[in-house]
């Protein structure tokens, strides 16, 4: 798809106001649609709603296609007359506004969502049968993947022969068994996906267009794993042979050990690619458009046997290259992709990304380095996206903070900042607003700014630091912070350099 010049702005509904400890499907989410368009803005990019994981990641989530439970909307439960309002007052939260309180965010959720699930009318529950029947592909194994994991955890290797093997006499009468609690599950995601459609409907209205995140492995301990697992590098014993992760380079002597069991291409292409493929339609149905992470590992992924302690002794293997893409661009016509392709990548590698003419990623940040860049502004072509950072960098001001000076004095000279005053910080300051107007002048299609990096917010309130486990996916921002805005002046700089492309 060959979208228009225009601008957007990254920030996962986690990290919106709510009355209830972490972002969510609620009128605060279509504000923010509102006001990020008032600003010229036509796109917001979101890290996968999906199931959330380890360490409360949107990327080792439970499910590919499963709902993050935790941004329902109590309020939405009441219009259905299934909460009162006094209970979805009692719902809210009093903590910091700051950060995601995940702990009382599941609790609280598991709690208002089992009064709503008692009080089913039989309308309600003929409208999650339909739910249902559409969603068969993936629906009821997640609900029944969840239910067992309530009595037995989620590593389900270990447990009982018959549930472990996916046997469907096995999962028919633990169904019956447990009637309850696996309607439960279908009833959550439900409504996850009812209160999804009419936000985002919402949302397309106000002139903004949705962009969401698919990682690009799953976890092991996952419902895609357990019901599918010819489609991975699996041993007899359920235990992958080979994981994920990248190679040792400059600044990791032992590599990245991720963790996540490999593939099996070649099982894959005996159908052709069939759960890929349903993934991506999957997801296309959720948003507008769609960014592909990792996307090297389409050409080659990196492979490390199973009970290494590091990555030093993986080794590249061959992805399904052109033929699975081919596949996604057939199903999905006109689909907007962007290609994650990030990282240190060889020649053959950057000839396939070309070669899909998906446009690829340019981050401000890794410019700095004292090499000719292709990430300086002034390098890019068209055919690319354009941030200051992603959910992995260090916000530009901690960035800034962070840098050598002579890194420093060089991006703040390239972007025309002058004078004292760049650390001061805040909706106002002027080095990171000199920055964020360099990145929306380039000749990048599309330019993508987190939501931080236009607050000029400090590396205190970054997303993720990777190889970190804990304390990260916790950034909120405040009611009083998004009224803070410099609106004028975002608006000023996307119509003067013509990303307010109108109606997309």
């Amino acid at each position: 798809m060959d979208i228009q010049r225009s601008s957007g702005v990254l920030c996962n509904i986690s990290s919106l106001p709510s009355k209830f400890g972490i972002g969510n499907f609620s009128r605060d989410a279509e504000s923010f649609a509102t006001t990020i368009y008032d600003m010229g803005f036509r796109w917001w990019q979101m890290l996968p709603l999906t199931a959330i994981g380890a360490g409360n990641s949107p990327y080792s989530g439970l499910s590919t296609y499963a709902g993050n439970y935790l941004y329902i909307n109590p309020y939405e439960l009441m219009d259905l007359g299934l909460l009162t309002k006094e209970e979805a007052n009692n719902a809210k939260y009093n903590g910091s506004p700051y950060k995601v309180d995940y702990n009382f965010a599941r609790w609280n959720v598991k709690n208002f969502m089992q009064i709503a699930f008692n009080r089913l009318n039989d309308d309600l529950k003929k409208r999650i049968e339909v739910f249902k029947k559409e969603e068969n592909d993936w629906l009821e194994d997640y609900a029944v993947f969840q239910a067992v994991s309530e009595q037995n955890g989620s590593e389900w290797w270990k447990w009982e022969k018959g549930l472990r093997d996916h046997d469907s006499k096995a999962i028919e009468a633990f169904k019956r068994a447990n009637k309850e609690r696996y309607e439960y599950f279908i009833f959550e995601q439900f409504e996850f996906y009812r209160e999804w459609a009419a936000l985002k409907s919402k949302i397309n209205g106000i002139g903004i267009k949705v962009i969401g995140d698919l990682p690009f492995y799953v976890a092991r301990d996952s419902v895609d794993v357990w019901a599918n697992p010819k489609q991975f590098d699996l041993d007899a014993g359920f235990n992958p042979r080979t994981v994920a992760g990248v190679p040792p380079d400059a600044f990791s002597a032992d590599g990245q050990l991720w963790g996540n069991p490999c593939y099996d291409f070649a099982e894959m292409k005996k159908d052709n690619y069939s759960w890929w493929r349903k993934r991506v339609k999957h997801c296309f149905k959720m948003y507008d458009g769609l960014r592909l992470d990792h996307f090297r590992a389409f050409y080659n992924y990196f492979a490390i046997p199973f009970g290494e302690e590091t990555a030093k002794n993986g080794v590249f293997k061959d992805g399904p290259k052109m033929e699975l893409i081919n596949h996604f661009k057939k199903d999905n016509k006109n689909a907007f992709m962007i290609a994650e392709d990030l990282g240190l990548l060889s020649d053959d590698v950057v000839d396939f990304i070309k070669k899909t003419g998906l446009p690829g990623m340019k981050i401000f940040q890794f410019a700095f380095d004292g090499t000719p860049s292709q990430y300086l502004p002034h390098n890019y072509d068209i055919n690319c996206v354009a941030y200051t950072g992603t959910h992995d960098n260090n916000t530009l001001l901690g960035w800034l903070y962070d840098a050598n000076e002579g890194a420093r004095n060089f991006a703040l000279k390239y972007c025309g900042f002058s004078g004292s005053g760049w650390g001061a910080g805040g909706p106002q300051c002027g080095s990171t607003k000199a920055i964020i107007k360099t990145i929306i002048a380039s000749s990048a299609k599309l330019a993508i700014i987190p939501l931080q990096d236009l607050l000029g917010y400090g590396g205190d309130t970054r997303m993720n630091v990777p190889g970190v486990a804990e304390g990260n996916w916790e950034f909120r921002v405040a009611y009083e912070a998004l009224m803070g805005l410099d609106r004028t002046y975002f608006a000023d700089v996307n119509a003067t350099y013509g990303r307010t492309c109108g109606d997309l």
